[in-house]
């Protein structure tokens, strides 16, 4: 059984895939498995701990967040800067009612389910039984990002789309997706963006093709493929014969 105290232990990770896992895999088979299998952690950053801050604060969980992380304070007491105006931002949501709407749900909604035969797992931020899906995020900005030559939705490019994918498949009563989102600008931007039906149907079948062979690839039944880009590749590189200089990109 999933529950809070275990979502995020070794033997849930390797029992079932998440969003975030699904999204580690398309990026790098070799990293994800290795984190699947405890044997690599990525970084955790401000930029990720000020997000997770406000998440904190939104599920009544703020004072448990703070003493698993007294890096996000200050020697002498207090908050360091980022978190300080992490509460600016709270305060700026807090403050829209149209925003606060969609945060009035059920909070941190644990369900498991299938996707193509494989076991998933899922945290809603915020459930509204029998209408909608919110899932809160805190960015830099709304801007479009540069990815492959060209300008992307940011939500397509950190993957929220294929993230809406799975939660809607999972929870399984096809509710439609938002992202409760505020940027980390001075003075905050908010916005609730909804991520289309039809986008989400295309992005599921993106996960059904996908989601078996990672499966396969964490039972130690197919390699894992290598990116060669990511932190963990660089670690893990071993040389064995020279580069032609016009092959290094």
């Amino acid at each position: 059984m999933i529950t809070e105290s275990n979502y995020h232990s070794p033997e849930s990770s390797l029992a079932y895939m998440g969003a975030s896992q699904f999204l580690e895999f398309t990026r790098c088979e070799a990293a994800a498995l290795a984190q699947v299998k405890g044997e690599w952690q990525k970084e955790i950053t401000t930029a990720m701990l000020v997000g997770s801050y406000v998440d904190a604060h939104f599920s009544g969980a703020l004072d448990v967040f703070t003493a698993q992380h007294p890096e996000i304070m200050l020697k002498g007491g207090g908050l360091k800067s980022e978190f300080r105006h992490a509460l600016k931002i709270i305060e700026r949501m807090e403050r829209d009612a149209f925003y606060m709407k969609y945060m009035a749900g059920e909070k941190q909604v644990i369900r498991i389910g299938e996707i193509a035969g494989v076991p998933f797992k899922i945290k809603i931020d915020v459930l509204h039984p029998g209408k909608a899906i919110v899932d809160q995020k805190v960015m830099r900005d709304f801007e479009p990002v540069w990815k492959d030559g060209a300008k992307r939705p940011f939500a397509e490019v950190w993957g929220y789309d294929i993230q809406g994918a799975v939660y809607r498949e999972v929870e399984g009563n096809g509710l439609p997706f938002y992202l409760a989102a505020a940027t980390k600008q001075d003075e905050p931007d908010l916005a609730v963006i909804s991520i289309p039906d039809d986008v989400l149907d295309e992005r599921i079948m993106f996960v059904r093709e996908l989601a078996p062979r990672y499966q396969a690839i964490k039972h130690g039944e197919v390699e894992p493929t290598r990116c060669e880009h990511c932190d963990y590749c660089r670690a893990t590189k071993t040389l064995t014969e020279p580069v032609d200089y016009r092959d290094i990109a």
